[in-house]
C-alpha cells in the first residue's frame, strides 16, 4: 500500500470522526425515517422558562445521563453522506462505538475503490480511536484490520484542524449541542413538537464557527489563529443549531447546517436509551496497526 494511499485513507477517517464526534461525535447512524417529527404542537406546558435557563438545564442533564443511544446522518456537500448508529458514554473520557455507512460524495466512493467495501465500525476510546478497514485493507497492511489513532498525532496529520478535533474527541457530548447554542447568545424557542413520538421544546439559534471554537476548546493562540485560517479557507463561517429537549430535560434531536466551499454540510443526530450500559474495549493489539506506524512502514509523513 503506497504511503499516498494510506494519507487518503486515514484522511477520510479523520472526516468521518469530525462528523460523528457526534461532536461532532462523534459523534457525533439512522436516517431521518423512522420517526419523522410532524411538526405539531405536543402540548404548551404549564410553566414559563426563559429559553437559556431551559438550555442551561438541559445541558446539565444531558451531560449527567453519562451515556445514549445516536443515530445520525450527515452530508458534507459533494465530499461525502454518512450514516452512524451506535453507543456512546462521557463520563470518563469519551467511549463507545459506531457503525457508519458512506452512502455518497467523493468519500464513499474512495472508501468502495480502495478498501473494497462503504462501511466501517468504529470505536471510541479515551486515548485513541480505532477505525475498523475492513479485508482488502488487511491485505495490504500486513493482515491488520483496525487502525489506532491517537488523538495527540491528530495534529501531525491535519495540522490546527487535526489539534481541535483531538481536543474535541476527548470531550464529545451531546449536550455539547447545547453549550454551543448557549455560547452564541443567540437562542430562541421556537415551539413544542414531536420528536419519534416524544413530546419535545424545540430552540434554534445562529453561531459564529471561529468563535466557537475559541470559547469551547483548550488550542493555545496560535493553535486557534491556523484553525481560523482553515475555516476560512473551507468556507466555514456561521452554523445553524436546532435542538429538541424532551420532559426530562434531555436532548433527543439537534439539527446543525452551515456552508463551506464544497457546498452544504448538514447533520441530523437523535439520543435516547440515556444510561445504557456501554463497555467498549481496544481491538486486538495484533490484529491493529498504530497509523504513525504504518506511515512510517510505507515511507509516509503525517505531515
Amino acid at each position: 500500500m503506497k504511503s499516498t494511499s494510506a494519507r487518503r485513507v486515514a484522511l477520510s477517517v479523520v472526516v468521518a470522526m469530525t462528523l460523528t464526534g457526534v461532536a461532532a461525535c462523534s459523534s457525533s447512524g439512522g436516517s431521518d425515517g423512522g420517526g419523522k417529527d410532524d411538526g405539531r404542537a405536543a402540548g404548551k406546558g404549564t410553566a414559563r422558562v426563559s429559553p437559556i435557563a431551559a438550555l442551561r438545564s438541559a445541558e446539565k442533564s444531558t451531560d449527567k445521563a453519562d451515556s445514549a443511544r445516536v443515530e445520525a446522518t450527515t452530508v458534507m456537500g459533494s465530499t461525502m453522506s454518512l450514516k452512524s448508529k451506535g453507543t456512546l458514554a462521557w463520563s470518563d473520557g469519551l467511549n463507545g462505538s459506531l457503525t457508519l455507512t458512506y452512502t455518497g460524495g467523493t468519500a464513499s466512493e474512495m472508501m468502495r475503490t480502495q478498501l473494497g467495501t462503504t462501511s466501517m465500525q468504529a470505536r471510541y476510546l479515551s486515548d485513541a480511536y480505532y477505525a475498523k478497514m475492513g479485508d482488502k485493507f488487511a491485505a495490504q497492511a500486513g493482515g491488520k484490520h483496525w487502525i489506532r489513532y491517537a488523538y495527540d498525532d491528530l495534529e501531525k496529520l491535519a495540522g490546527s484542524s487535526g489539534a481541535f478535533l483531538g481536543d474535541q474527541m476527548r470531550n464529545t457530548t451531546p449536550n455539547q449541542s447545547v453549550k454551543l447554542l448557549l455560547a452564541s447568545g443567540d437562542v430562541k424557542k421556537v415551539g413544542e413538537e414531536t420528536v419519534r413520538g416524544v413530546r419535545a421544546t424545540h430552540y434554534a439559534g445562529t453561531v459564529e464557527v471561529a468563535d466557537l471554537a475559541t470559547k469551547n476548546s483548550s488550542l493555545s493562540a496560535g493553535q486557534l489563529a491556523a484553525l481560523h485560517r482553515q475555516l476560512e479557507q473551507a468556507g466555514v463561517t456561521t452554523e445553524t443549531i436546532d435542538i429538541w429537549v424532551d420532559d426530562q430535560d434531555l436532548l433527543v434531536k439537534k439539527v446543525e447546517k452551515g456552508e463551506m466551499a464544497t457546498g452544504e454540510l448538514t447533520q441530523t443526530a437523535y439520543y435516547s436509551d440515556y444510561g445504557v450500559k456501554v463497555s467498549t474495549q481496544a481491538p486486538p493489539a495484533d490484529d491493529t496497526e498504530d497509523f504513525k506506524a504504518l506511515l512510517g512502514k510505507q515511507g509516509g509523513t503525517t505531515s
